[in-house]
């Protein structure tokens, strides 16, 4: 089902056995953010939908996606790929002839102890998390900012 949406939440398999109520928060977040960008205007034009993959990853699963992502853009034409390095945390790939975006979002340890410690705040701590990114997204691409509810 999400990959008929345009956004999509991807989650490295070694958090997913980390914390067992993963699945089910990433399938609420992946409903509620596409209503909220489906609220804000995100999809004005619907013949030229935006399309963001959010990878939510671990410090081991973070450096391999941006290892592989800088060796793939290398055989990519600079104009049709853009990288963005938002933090040490955060970074994306904007395929512009795909009208597609690659975000990488790393739980850090300190995170993903308080995590441990406080699995009750999970929903809420990666709702936070990514709505924080995906403004980052909207600033970037002149689209209205999204709301925390």
């Amino acid at each position: 089902m999400s990959d008929l949406l345009p956004i999509s939440i991807k989650v490295n398999k070694a958090l997913e056995k980390q914390f067992s109520t993963l699945n089910s928060i990433k399938n609420k977040l992946e409903a509620q953010l596409n209503f909220q960008t489906l609220t804000a205007n995100w999809y004005g034009d619907e013949e030229n939908i935006l399309c963001i993959s959010l990878f939510l990853e671990n410090e081991v699963g973070f450096s391999a996606h941006k290892k592989h992502l800088k060796k793939q853009n290398k055989t990519i034409d600079k104009g049709q790929v853009e990288y963005i390095n938002y933090s040490d945390d955060v970074f994306s790939c904007f395929y512009q002839n795909d009208n597609k975006i690659d975000v990488c979002i790393a739980l850090t340890p300190s995170e993903l102890n308080l995590l441990l410690k406080s699995p009750k705040v999970i929903a809420i701590f990666l709702q936070v998390k990514l709505l924080k990114v995906l403004n980052l997204m909207a600033k970037k691409l002149a689209l209205p900012l999204l709301t925390y509810s």
